[in-house]
């Protein structure tokens, strides 16, 4: 009878048997999910003839996963004035670590009004601050309030009159 060249064979087959389960057990858990919070901001502010404002709100989603956002509850300030609320229930879904726009109407106050029309007049920017909450959900789980605190500035567009961005 001849010997046995390979002696450890099975041992050796059965030790990568079980490691390659192993795994292919740890990659069926797929990657992490990593909800982080969302920001708010203005892309894009237009005043209208009729002296009503668009503002297009910036949705910027930065988990690697869809988050819905389901409603809006922010104060816009333009200096040391309150210019009005913006609110909404737009059930807007943004993708993976993406953006996505909202416009809302915004009958702005006495005070805004002045305060942007000088603005654009001069060519000034405008700084302003979005602050309230912001209810959203990611993929497969319940809605939560963000705290939203945002300070920024708006700059009028050459070419395009009563345009701040």
């Amino acid at each position: 009878m001849r010997p046995r060249r390979f002696p450890h064979l099975p041992v050796f087959a059965l030790t990568t048997l079980v490691l390659l389960a192993g795994t292919l057990a740890g990659c069926a858990s797929g990657p992490v999910k990593r909800v982080s919070e969302p920001t708010v901001s203005i892309q894009q502010l237009s005043v209208g003839t009729d002296g009503q404002w668009t503002v297009d709100l910036r949705l910027q989603n930065y988990s690697n996963v869809p988050m819905r956002f389901d409603r809006i509850a922010l104060t816009l300030r333009t200096g040391e004035d309150t210019a009005g609320e913006l609110k909404a229930s737009p059930a807007l879904t943004v993708g993976p670590e993406s953006v996505d726009t909202l416009s809302l109407k915004l009958v702005p106050s006495a005070p805004a009004r002045i305060l942007i029309a000088d603005t654009l007049a001069d060519r000034r920017s405008l700084g302003y601050r979005l602050q309230g909450t912001v209810t959203a959900a990611a993929e497969d789980r319940k809605a939560r309030d963000y705290d939203i605190k945002r300070d920024s500035a708006l700059s009028a567009v050459p070419g395009l009159p009563g345009v701040m961005r």
